[in-house]
């Protein structure tokens, strides 16, 4: 059965905790497992995990939603370096606190002024985001406030 737009829209918009701040609107891209950005992804953005559920997709653009990171240490670089080349997500929500992603994008803010929000809801709030569905995520760091709504474009 599909969930229809009114059903998730009904559970938004949703409160988050800001991992990093920033503001991006993009379509989710719903993991069904946890990524590891080093070995998972390459530089151009697409699953390489030949063993990941959602391998050939690309995150490039895209409001990555999942569980969790999966590690390495040098995740960090790789996702920098997808936000450098303009690969990488336009944002990140995650059910489990990452600081591997967070330094990812705090390194891509403060050596290229690119500003992708990462965000931590609750487990229960991944199923509102579903992949297709467009979103805006706003992040303020400073106040300590995020948040996630459903944009008009996702009618479906």
């Amino acid at each position: 059965m599909t969930t229809s737009y009114a059903d998730r829209a009904s559970r938004m918009p949703l409160i988050a905790v800001p991992l990093h701040g920033g503001s991006a609107r993009g379509e989710v891209l719903r993991l069904a497992a946890p990524l590891s950005f080093w070995g998972g992804t390459d530089h151009d953005g697409l699953i390489i995990d030949a063993h990941h559920p959602q391998h050939g997709l690309s995150v490039t653009g895209r409001v990555l939603v999942m569980a969790s990171g999966r590690g390495s240490s040098s995740s960090s670089y790789v996702l920098a370096e997808q936000l450098r080349r303009g690969t990488g997500p336009a944002a990140i929500v995650l059910a489990e606190s990452d600081a591997i992603i967070a330094l990812g994008v705090m390194v891509a803010d403060e050596l290229y002024g690119i500003a992708t929000p990462v965000v931590q809801v609750a487990p229960g709030d991944l199923a509102a985001l579903t992949t297709g569905l467009t979103v805006t995520v706003a992040a303020d760091g400073e106040r300590g406030v995020a948040q996630i709504s459903p944009c008009p474009s996702s009618v479906q």
